[in-house]
């Protein structure tokens, strides 16, 4: 028997059993560099004394454990703070960009453009010290301006993303524009830009360990704190391994959170399909003959 041809699709060709071993023999290699990289920052972390107790002594004490946990309730409260403030300031700021009045059209453009411009640091700073606000409002406000920012061109563009058909029905149903944007747009757009709006709250949550730098006592103000005591021979490289797992973990949560709202928006009774009763057969025209069966 001859072997069978290969299927091909209408993007690329499926890649025969020649082409298989080569991948193979691919993905192998590029395992091996990992693993040798891996051995190699592992061996150089060894080497300089990284895994030694006195560096690792800092973490079994009570109060170094509330510090960083302190730490860390002061960060996910700043990034709280900011993601509400974000979503709401990006939303006011796309209704602006998308209103029919030309002045507030105007004044929402140079509002998001100013604010996405600015360095995100340099906002905080402006906050901190020209304004003489504490450092908690401080870092709120700069994320909050520069998200809400950004977040107001991810609204305006998936509410423009959204066909135009739906627009024009709606209005004229005789629905009206607020009604349009509520009921008709925003829901529908809202699918689309679920991943942009996960993607800069991410970047929110880490933008947060900004606020060290202005002696907020978020999770890095704490981390440097247990790195730069000469007690424990300054112990940074544990201290990056303890911290970075856990904004890691905190940016996989909430991603995983985008993702089951995504799933639950699939599952809902408003966008499910319905099944509908198959329609009956309608009265015969005069000289009609009836339906009948089809024969085997």
């Amino acid at each position: 028997m001859t072997a069978k041809a290969p299927a091909t699709t209408a993007l690329y060709d499926i890649p025969g059993p020649r082409a298989r071993a080569r991948h193979r023999l691919y993905g192998a290699g590029a395992s091996l560099v990992i693993l040798a990289l891996l051995g190699w920052l592992v061996y150089l972390l060894v080497d300089t004394g990284q895994f030694e107790a006195a560096k690792w002594a800092p973490f079994q004490y009570k109060g170094i454990q509330e510090l960083l946990l302190r730490g860390l309730g002061n960060t996910l409260k700043a990034f709280a703070l900011a993601a509400v403030l974000s979503l709401l300031l990006g939303a006011l700021l796309a209704v602006g960009r998308l209103s029919e009045h030309r002045a507030l059209r105007w004044v929402s453009t140079l509002v998001v453009e100013f604010f996405r411009a600015m360095p995100v640091l340099v906002m905080i700073f402006f906050v901190f010290v020209a304004l003489e606000v504490r450092p908690l409002p401080a870092l709120v406000a700069g994320l909050t301006l520069y998200n809400g920012s950004v977040l107001a061109e991810v609204f305006r563009s998936g509410v423009n993303a959204v066909d135009r058909g739906q627009r024009e029905a709606a209005y004229a149903l005789g629905m009206r524009k607020t009604q349009v944007m509520t009921y008709v747009l925003a829901p529908q757009a809202a699918r689309a830009m679920l991943p942009s709006i996960i993607s800069q709250l991410v970047v929110a949550l880490k933008d947060t360990s900004l606020g060290f730098l202005i002696t907020y006592e978020e999770f890095l103000h704490a981390g440097k704190l247990i790195a730069s005591n000469l007690d424990y021979d300054l112990p940074f490289i544990p201290v990056v391994m303890v911290i970075s797992p856990i904004y890691i973990g905190m940016c996989m949560v909430l991603s995983w959170f985008a993702g089951w709202v995504a799933r639950r928006q699939r599952r809902s009774p408003r966008t499910e399909a319905v099944d509908t009763a198959p329609v009956p057969p309608g009265p015969l025209l005069p000289g009609e003959a009836p339906p009948t069966a089809d024969r085997p």
